[in-house]
């Protein structure tokens, strides 16, 4: 196979193209026009355009294609994906992603035993729901608070995502929906936390379809013309390489021959994901103290009801438009410190894990309703690397060690109980009791490249996303994310990023 040229050096390394990398470079592309700018992910190129949303993809061959190709070495398709209801601990990765092989658990402590990634152009966001919602009380960052950045940066993270609040507003169920639950949880909410719309990552084109957003979308046009602007897919970053404590580029290896390079930057961003981040990282001897702890993911229930009193939709009304049919939609309970878990509930094909089967005599007349907790923090709570053993990329081997503590377990109970209650408020329960998805399933992995204020050794990073210990080293992403969050993470990645983005192009 023909090698392809690397650059030799250029102002800006980006590692991984999600949400969070393609944000900087959009960033700095608006804003320093004239950096040379090169974005190195190790999976392949699954859709036109680079990064789009597999959901976008309207041959439905073509989609499993682009799902297999994400699902990094190894990839297979012998049934381990989820498949059917979900109904079981069992380990099984969703389509597009694929499971840690080893160290999700370790005994004596609950693990995440489903702990997935994806390898891919766009990362997660190729698969991922589009949910956008804003933080809200203990979710939100308080030392950008204080600042009065954090609304403005997320506003900024809205803009690049594509996010809308009416992309299911014909839906002919969605009101009904979000009427009742309106009535059995608002009361005692403030206005911005009752029930509403779920902000989406999706937006209806001219002619009607729906088309969600992936980091496409996050790169936009300018991006992608931009000349000084280059994504190099399945290219491994094995390395960052520090001179005088400074960054100084990255080792990479062209996944398709085997070869090896240096490219020599001014700044290096690491963007890979919550669990890969640290990882290069640590193997690049960038070992803060917080590096990897404080990992925390979303403790996920669900439930299914069927919707009391349902009018069945005109074939009209229920269209389907980019892979859906548009029945009830999205709605939003939004977290509070009072009631701590971020709920969504959603039409089944909207749902990325299957909850129930359709009722083909009246489509559209179930729905899935789902609760996310907040993590209790703790520092124990952590990705651990080895000094010898390496996974199926050669780099350092993961192990996660964590565990719920007695405050997680009653925030679970406390949710359980609230599914329950809010699903009999819109019909008639499919099943006796609410379901624990195993840990992991949210794919929501927070915390372990978090930021501080200051360099106390219980933070990677500043508030503008450069790691402590390492000059012109970023770090973006979810795992940025210093509080325990409940809500989809994706936003808030993206607006982190931002401010990040923002400071290199200045120093530029």
């Amino acid at each position: 196979m023909t090698s392809r040229i690397y650059p030799a050096a250029v102002d800006v390394i980006i590692v991984g193209s999600g949400p969070a990398g393609a944000t900087y470079a959009r960033i700095l592309t608006e804003e320093a026009p004239t950096a040379r700018i090169a974005m190195f992910e190790v999976g392949p190129t699954v859709s036109n355009p680079p990064g789009a949303h597999v959901k976008n993809i309207a041959d439905a061959d073509e989609r499993a294609r682009a799902q297999l190709l994400s699902e990094g070495p190894g990839a297979h398709d012998d049934g381990d994906r989820v498949g059917g209801i979900v109904k079981t601990t069992q380990r099984r990765a969703r389509p597009g992603t694929f499971l840690l092989e080893d160290g999700y658990r370790v005994e004596g402590e609950d693990g995440l035993p489903v702990a997935a990634m994806s390898s891919n152009v766009g990362g997660m966001a190729a698969h991922w729901t589009g949910a956008c919602p804003r933080p809200n009380e203990s979710e939100r960052i308080a030392f950008l608070d204080e600042s009065g950045e954090l609304d403005g940066l997320l506003a900024e993270g809205e803009r690049l995502l594509g996010v809308t609040n009416d992309a299911f507003d014909a839906s002919p169920h969605a009101s009904l929906v979000r009427g009742r639950l309106a009535a059995a949880a608002d009361a005692g909410r403030a206005e911005h936390a009752r029930v509403q719309r779920m902000p989406l990552a999706v937006h209806r084109r001219d002619d009607g379809r729906l088309v969600w957003s992936g980091s496409d979308v996050v790169l936009g046009d300018a991006t992608r013309a931009n000349p000084n602007f280059t994504l190099y897919d399945e290219s491994l970053v094995t390395r960052v390489i520090m001179e005088d404590g400074r960054a100084a580029g990255v080792a990479v290896t062209d996944v398709r021959t085997g070869e090896s390079h240096e490219v020599r930057a001014r700044v290096v961003v690491v963007a890979a994901d919550a669990l890969r981040s640290p990882q290069l990282l640590w193997a690049s001897g960038i070992r803060p103290a917080a590096l990897g702890r404080y990992l925390n993911d979303q403790a996920q229930i669900v439930f299914a009801v069927r919707i009391r009193d349902f009018v069945p939709a005109t074939a009209t009304e229920g269209a389907a438009q980019a892979g859906l049919s548009e029945y009830s939609g999205v709605t939003w309970v939004p977290f509070t410190d009072e009631v701590p878990f971020h709920g969504q509930v959603m039409q089944l094909d909207a749902s990325p894990v299957k909850l129930a089967e359709d009722d083909p005599a009246a489509p559209g007349s179930i729905v899935g309703l789902g609760l996310f907790c907040a993590k209790d923090l703790q520092d124990s709570d952590r990705v651990e690397f080895s000094e010898h053993e390496v996974d199926r990329y050669g780099m350092p081997a993961m192990t996660l060690h964590y565990t719920l503590s007695p405050r997680d377990h009653a925030v679970i109970d406390r949710a359980k109980a609230e599914i329950v209650r809010l699903g009999t408020a819109i019909g008639e329960p499919l099943d006796d009791r609410p379901f624990m998805m195993p840990l992991g399933a949210s794919l929501h992995y927070q915390g372990t490249t978090r930021m501080g204020r200051v360099d106390d050794g219980t933070s990677v990073c500043s508030p503008d996303g450069e790691v402590w210990s390492a000059a012109g080293v970023f770090v973006a992403g979810n795992g940025v994310i210093p509080t325990a969050t409940a809500c989809n993470p994706t936003l808030t990645g993206v607006a982190l990023a931002v401010r990040g983005a923002r400071r290199i192009a200045a120093g530029l």
